[in-house]
């Protein structure tokens, strides 16, 4: 399937209403409105998916990528949702996403936000499109009272990093991150007796 990345050929969309929507523009980055962050809806979801996509790709990680856009569309706008995205548009064309979902922190005694994803596409790099997406989340952190926001990056991807540094973020050298999935999580699960 083909998802077009300029507005005016996703017609039917919640897109097509323009720049003013019921639920955007909510920054302008550059002054001049060309990067325009709005909240994602759900129509907005096989674009979403296709982004995931292209980053699991860029990330040499395509292999993990099950996701389908009826779990998304579940996760993100179901009955109980559980995380949140925005999409940043370049005059009218879609350029990239954060998703991010709330935490807390027990040593904090406040809500938090982890982002897990934020992505560009790279012909779209540099114009500060990540910056407004990153920049739009930390303000509804301050907004909603967070103490932290958060995230991971793959070690190797320095852009990333460097951009991450740039921005006042430090790296959380001292903890290591764990994961249960699959297998093991069915396994362990089924071992712990209630």
């Amino acid at each position: 399937m083909h998802i077009s990345l300029r507005r005016s050929e996703r017609a039917g969309t919640a897109h097509t209403r323009g720049p003013r929507s019921r639920r955007g523009p909510l920054m302008s980055a550059d002054g001049d409105g060309r990067i325009v962050v709005r909240p994602a809806q759900r129509d907005d979801v096989p674009l979403l998916h296709f982004f995931i996509k292209a980053l699991a790709e860029y990330e040499h990680l395509s292999h993990e990528v099950v996701a389908d856009e009826a779990g998304l569309a579940q996760a993100l706008f179901g009955e109980r949702p559980v995380a949140e995205a925005v999409i940043a548009e370049w005059d009218g064309t879609a350029a990239g996403f954060c998703l991010f979902f709330s935490t807390f922190s027990t040593f904090v005694g406040r809500a938090g936000i982890y982002v897990e994803d934020l992505f560009v596409v790279p012909e779209m790099r540099g114009r500060g499109i990540g910056k407004a997406l990153l920049g739009h989340v930390a303000r509804l952190a301050v907004e909603r009272g967070c103490g932290r926001l958060e995230w991971s990056v793959l070690d190797w991807n320095r852009p990333a990093i460097e951009f991450y540094e740039r921005a006042g973020a430090r790296a959380l050298d001292e903890w290591t991150m764990y994961r249960l999935a699959g297998d093991a999580l069915a396994r362990f699960a089924g071992s712990v007796d209630d």
